[in-house]
């Protein structure tokens, strides 16, 4: 795989909340850190993405948010 996106975090597919219109996809990764995101569920069933098999988060954003209390 190659691609333009500079954070690309290797885990572990642990959560799918599959919708109509769109799925919910949590990874993990080695460090425990869990990412979700959100997808097109045809996107979802193209990349035939399955609980516990191995699967990329990349993380390509021209902005971070921080808020504090």
């Amino acid at each position: 795989m190659r691609i333009s996106a500079r954070n690309t975090l290797e885990g572990k597919v642990v959560a799918l909340k599959e919708g109509p219109v769109t799925t919910e996809v949590t990874i993990e990764t080695k460090a425990g850190e869990k990412i979700v995101a959100s997808i097109t569920t045809t996107s979802a069933q193209s990349l035939n993405l399955k609980v516990g098999e191995k699967a990329y988060a990349v993380i390509k954003a021209s902005s971070v948010m921080v808020a504090v209390d």
